[in-house]
């Protein structure tokens, strides 16, 4: 008798984490988006229809939508009659795929960034191609037959009086990230490369940072971000941290806020080494103009490279580079 009440307190309170955690999730990627907002107006805004612009204004603001669903979810569950075996399967793959299409968007930007990195090289584009299908496909599986199990990992929890569907995790659940993981991993670990290889031509050169370093720069504070977020949400699954679940929703906060973040740093650098790039045009003695002229259209070159590479559809032309 103790330890079923036990049992049931810990599973109470555990279902109360959600409640207040995801509220935190929505705070933080509101504060952000309002503080970045001037930004996005002047930097994205202002680029004509494309790609790029899709792509920018899609996490955005599917991620301000997966967080709003997050909420919603979360606290109607807690009404008494509305859970059920059948809705809290179901809801519990419906969150997986929905934070799983943010994932894949945002993987999706990567993969185009890497490959431009790597001169447009098409056997990496194939290899990160190849890869990310078999990852997805990979979640896909473990998400059926994970779905297929938890019926019976929460059949004696199920009709408790908690507030919203039990916050049990068993089985191979861990296993449901752990393929995004691997495949971050691989990017971080392109992108590690790059950069390494990169500072020791600048060093050998002894140049200054350039907008194609901010690019590597970008890249790898990105690719390790999001790796450690996946690897920290595995650790939480499998109960080594300790610490109770929380939901969802801070990491989806974290995603859309670290990729929105990147992609508005990169158009605003790309913007200030055009005005640069038009003052030194319109300014200068006659070597030294030139000189800088050579050294800001290499950068602006290499700018609009990645973003025809990455992010721009042709259509995009002069006034969708970033």
């Amino acid at each position: 008798m103790v330890d079923d009440i036990a049992k049931f307190t810990a599973l109470y309170h555990g279902s109360l984490i959600p409640l207040h955690a995801c509220l935190v999730g929505l705070t933080w990627i509101l504060h952000d988006y309002l503080i970045t907002l001037e930004d996005e107006i002047r930097y994205i805004w202002s680029q004509k229809r494309g790609l790029s612009k899709f792509l920018f204004l899609w996490i955005r603001y599917y991620s301000l939508a997966l967080l709003l669903f997050d909420v919603t979810q979360i606290h109607l569950f807690t009404k008494p009659g509305i859970t059920s075996d059948t809705v809290c399967v179901a809801m519990d793959s419906i969150i997986r795929v929905v934070g799983a299409i943010s994932l894949w968007s945002i993987e999706i930007i990567m993969q185009m960034r890497v490959y431009a990195l790597y001169g447009c090289s098409r056997r990496v584009a194939l290899f990160n191609g190849t890869l990310f299908l078999a990852s997805i496909a990979a979640f896909l599986w473990i998400l059926i037959h994970n779905a297929q199990k938890r019926g019976a990992v929460i059949a004696e929890a199920i009709h408790l009086p908690l507030p919203g569907c039990p916050s049990i995790h068993s089985g191979v659940e861990w296993l449901q990230w752990v393929p995004a993981t691997a495949f971050e991993g691989i990017l971080f670990g392109f992108a590690l490369f790059k950069t390494l290889k990169t500072a020791a031509s600048r060093v050998m050169r002894k140049t200054t940072l350039s907008l194609y370093s901010v690019l590597l720069r970008d890249n790898l504070f990105y690719f390790f971000a999001i790796a450690l977020l996946l690897i920290f949400n595995n650790l939480m699954v499998v109960g080594i941290t300790k610490i109770p679940w929380f939901s969802y929703s801070p990491f989806h906060a974290a995603m859309g806020i670290l990729t929105t973040r990147m992609l508005i740093n990169l158009r605003k650098a790309m913007v200030e080494t055009e005005m640069m790039f038009d003052q030194t045009t319109n300014a200068g003695s006659s070597g030294g103009r030139i000189a800088r002229n050579r050294k800001l259209h290499s950068a602006k070159s290499t700018a609009e490279t990645w973003h025809a590479a990455t992010v721009a559809s042709s259509a995009d032309g002069v006034g969708s580079r970033a």
